[in-house]
């Protein structure tokens, strides 16, 4: 049928006298076949009222008129916006007859429009089928991002019409479903109590302020290999701009784990303490041998308290990039630079006391024109001599790790299961599952996975706490109460079960930088990617051929660009 030809009064007749002598043996499949045979003509259909085995009315997709839901006057919307709702007055009524078979009543016949060349701008023609929603949720759980999900979807069916929204209001639907009517914390701690998690939560005036979980796969592999972890808090993981404190540990095929992570409020020594306490409840009796972190003192404190048998290492790598933050601006030439560095190497590396000694006094000595950086190292790290140089660390059992690269590498691979940094607790901890189970199986065929389910099933894999031993001492107590104390006891333990009342969100944290009804104010971020470290800023500057002798405070003001690349 040529839609750009105008249809005469005869055509429109004998397109009526058609329509009516259809019939159909479900109303499902009027609904279809109607939608079928108007858009062979240019027109999208939609269902404005039904009753069940009854009747179904449908309209055309652009009547009506459009609705402010928000409840906002025409003078006060900004942004210029359009309807297709134009008041079309077409619409037929489908009725189920006495004989159980569906038939087509026509009410108006009219458009006030002309007919479409292309359907593909009517929603009905975007919309997915079944199979194609249980797609889209599983490769959504996948992490596969949105315009790959389109071209898999589109080499299943050439004729797709959907489009990129189609996508996102198919997830919406997806999402509004798995919570069934929940709010995304009872959701969320909801699925974290029947997936056999270890978690916990604090809340403060009724919204949740820290989440600690660990996967029960988490839980195996930190008991079986409770050795050595490495602690670091990464950002950009969720929209309410809490820090998270991911524990890595290490196989025994020296290839890295998620441990446990913490949504924490702040990074306070409080704050810290609350989630390696946590930590610890999976350990049980065992404390780490040796912790790695960067110099967060906070964290350091905490660890000090939590494990204070445990080892604690500092990062050489960040304990570089620190140095080269500060230090490097008192040098003329990258020659003398990397001669610094590798001098100072040397002093880290030492394998003895006496050895560490003569390195500091070489090292000393030959850059003692460099006082400000000397003093700097002094004053910083030296103190600090027996977290990160070899002729201590060597003392313990750190199996070779001595930076919290480990840590790094684990923030981007989560990010790229995360993808965007705008998603709720609930989303957050979905796909990090992903990432863990993923993790899990990668180790498994490296060490035998045989010792490692033993293990488990015979080192407290379900947390026992003795609450075993209490719920059977109570039930002897029980037997022999008398009546009144019998009903004492069942009133409060029903006050213990219904006593948690689920937290509302965490409270978003307010974005760093320039105010929000500012000129000129920063676009809304989704991105996961880390912010700019102050060494990156020093490279910066210097690929762009400034930034000679400036101080810290100036280093901000280079247009880093130049220099993108190099923390893409």
């Amino acid at each position: 049928m040529n839609l750009n030809e105008p249809i005469s009064d005869d055509d429109i007749e004998n397109e009526k006298l058609e329509l009516i002598m259809l019939s159909f043996e479900t109303s499902d499949e009027l609904i279809k076949g109607t939608r079928a045979f108007f858009l062979e003509r240019g027109y999208g259909l939609s269902i404005r009222s039904s009753r069940k085995d009854k009747y179904v009315v449908l309209g055309c997709d652009r009547g009506g008129c459009y609705r402010d839901q928000r409840n906002v006057s025409i003078d006060q919307i900004k942004r210029t916006t359009a309807s297709r709702l134009i008041d079309c007055p077409f619409k037929i009524k489908g009725k189920r007859q006495d004989n159980g078979l569906w038939m087509i009543e026509i009410k108006n016949y009219l458009h006030n429009h002309e007919a479409s060349v292309d359907v593909t701008g009517h929603p009905i023609c975007r919309r997915l089928s079944q199979e194609e929603i249980r797609s889209v949720d599983h490769m959504s759980k996948s992490g596969i991002p949105l315009r790959q999900i389109i071209s898999s979807l589109r080499q299943n069916n050439p004729k797709l019409s959907a489009i990129s929204k189609t996508i996102y209001n198919a997830k919406k639907k997806i999402r509004k479903d798995n919570l069934a009517g929940r709010s995304v914390i009872q959701a969320l701690l909801e699925e974290l109590a029947q997936g056999s998690f270890m978690y916990d939560i604090l809340n403060e005036g009724g919204h949740l302020t820290h989440l600690f979980f660990a996967h029960p796969l988490s839980v195996k592999l930190t008991q079986n290999f409770p050795n050595i972890f490495i602690m670091d808090c990464t950002y950009k993981t969720n929209r309410y701009k809490m820090p998270l404190l991911d524990i890595i540990g290490i196989s025994s095929s020296n290839t890295s784990f998620y441990s446990s992570f913490a949504f924490l409020k702040g990074e306070s020594e409080k704050d810290y303490i609350w989630a390696l306490k946590m930590f610890s409840k999976i350990l049980g009796e065992k404390q780490p041998y040796v912790i790695i972190t960067d110099r967060e003192f906070a964290l350091i404190n905490a660890i000090n308290i939590v494990f204070p048998e445990c080892k604690h290492l500092l990062c050489v790598w960040h304990i570089e990039k620190n140095i080269l933050t500060k230090c490097k601006k008192y040098f003329e030439t990258e020659e003398i630079w990397v001669g610094f560095l590798s001098s100072w190497k040397n002093v880290v590396y030492s394998s003895t006391e006496l050895e560490y000694k003569e390195h500091w006094k070489e090292f000393e000595s030959k850059y003692m024109e460099k006082k400000k950086a000397l003093e700097y190292i002094e004053n910083v790290w030296l103190p600090l001599k027996e977290k990160f140089v070899g002729a201590w660390t060597d003392q313990y059992l750190h199996f070779g790790n001595r930076a919290s690269s480990r840590a790094e590498s684990a923030h981007a691979k989560l990010k790229k299961y995360l993808q965007v940094s705008t998603g709720d607790l609930y989303e957050v901890r979905s796909k990090m599952c992903l990432a863990i189970e993923n993790e899990f199986n990668e180790i498994k065929w490296r060490i035998d996975g045989r010792s490692l389910s033993v293990y488990a099933a015979t080192h407290n894999d379900d947390h026992d706490d003795g609450f075993d031993v209490i719920l059977e001492e109570l039930r002897t107590k029980y037997q022999e109460w008398p009546a009144s104390t019998k009903d004492t006891a069942r009133e409060r333990i029903k006050e213990l079960i219904n006593q948690f009342d689920v937290p509302f969100e965490p409270i978003t944290r307010p974005p760093k930088g320039r105010p929000p009804k500012s000129k000129n104010k920063r676009k809304a971020v989704s991105s996961t990617r880390r912010d700019p470290s102050g060494f990156e800023f020093v490279k910066a500057s210097r690929r762009s051929g400034l930034g000679e002798g400036l101080d810290d405070g100036n280093a901000s003001l280079f247009d880093l660009n130049v220099s993108s690349s190099m923390w893409e």
